[in-house]
């Protein structure tokens, strides 16, 4: 069992920043593929990013967030981080992370892939 515990939403001006943290229970944190997803009002929940650790290191983001936004992971300190630059207000939405067992080789950016789920961040950018 996992547990996740974000934090870091808030509102901030289009073009600010934010980062993101979860903070992941358990003894085997490295096993885990790493994803942060998002919900807007109204619309389906889709993938942000996720980083891949066992194995080598792998990072993927959505086309919408590449060159925004970066993902990096301390796996010391059982955290994963969403660092949001440039934020625009189609970025508005609450932020989840979410916790899979696997490698590279079983990377999948569907939610519905994921095992484990924090209870999600606000994050609200004004125009």
């Amino acid at each position: 069992q996992v547990q996740l515990v974000e934090s870091g939403g808030g509102l901030v001006q289009a073009g600010g920043s934010l980062r993101l943290s979860c903070a992941a229970s358990g003894r085997t944190f490295s096993r885990y593929i790493m994803g942060w997803f998002r919900q807007a009002p109204g619309k389906e929940r889709e993938f942000v990013g996720a980083n891949s650790w066992s194995g080598g290191s792998t990072t993927y983001y959505a086309d919408s967030v590449k060159g925004r936004f970066t993902i990096s992971r301390d796996n010391a300190k059982n955290t994963v981080y969403l660092q949001m630059n440039s934020l625009k207000p189609e970025d508005t939405a609450v932020y989840y992370c979410a916790a899979k067992w696997g490698n590279s080789r079983t990377f999948n950016p569907r939610w519905n892939e994921y095992d484990y789920w924090g209870q999600g961040t606000q994050v609200t950018v004004s125009s």
